[in-house]
């Protein structure tokens, strides 16, 4: 069941034995994909790094001491010009330039960025962000990042849904997850609500 405002979240216990252990999020959701490919079921995973692991309020080492929380968690998934691919924390499309990007986050940071500040991995929804920014104002955008007070801003348009398609004029470079994988003009995004368990 996705997580409702003000209700808690997350249980400590102890993380199961068979669960694959990832230190960032490709790693997480290539695990995915193998899996899926066999024809098993998802492995519970063991976060130890990584997007998701900082917006669940990870701490080095907690999966060692055993002192971890369970999460459930939802499972991105976004058509790459029709190729299927998983995503646990984000994606990102842009152009060389950055003036126009793209991006979904079922987490609420990338890297230094705080790129979804109202971005929740349990609430059934996947937080997208379109940004056609002038040199200028992509300048201010970019020294705000980091607070997540970059938002809101005239020239990025926020919307929250189960899943959203977009097109775009011209090929943008795509990262799932913090890797790239390629340049594409039309990307196809849901998220499968409490599809994963985590531990941090």
């Amino acid at each position: 069941m996705t997580i409702e405002k003000g209700q808690p979240w997350g249980e400590p216990g102890p993380m199961p034995a068979d669960a694959c252990v990832v230190t960032d999020d490709r790693m997480a959701s290539l695990a995915l994909e193998r899996a899926r490919k066999a024809g098993e079921s998802f492995p519970v995973l063991g976060l130890a790094g990584g997007d998701l692991w900082k917006t669940l309020g990870g701490k080095a080492g907690s999966l060692d001491r055993g002192g971890a929380t369970g999460f459930p968690i939802d499972l991105g998934e976004v058509l790459v010009d029709g190729k299927l691919r998983f995503f646990v924390a984000h994606v990102v499309a842009h152009d060389r330039t950055w003036r126009h990007t793209f991006v979904a986050m079922n987490a609420q940071w990338r890297g230094e960025w705080n790129l979804g500040p109202k971005a929740h991995p349990n609430d059934g929804i996947v937080d997208t962000y379109r940004a056609d920014l002038a040199l200028g104002d992509r300048l201010k955008v970019w020294r705000r990042l980091g607070t997540g007070s970059h938002l809101p801003h005239p020239g990025i348009k926020p919307e929250r849904s189960r899943s959203v398609s977009t097109e775009f004029v011209r090929p943008m470079m795509i990262e799932v997850d913090g890797e790239r994988v390629g340049v594409a003009r039309h990307l196809a995004v849901r998220v499968e609500p409490d599809a994963l368990r985590v531990f941090v």
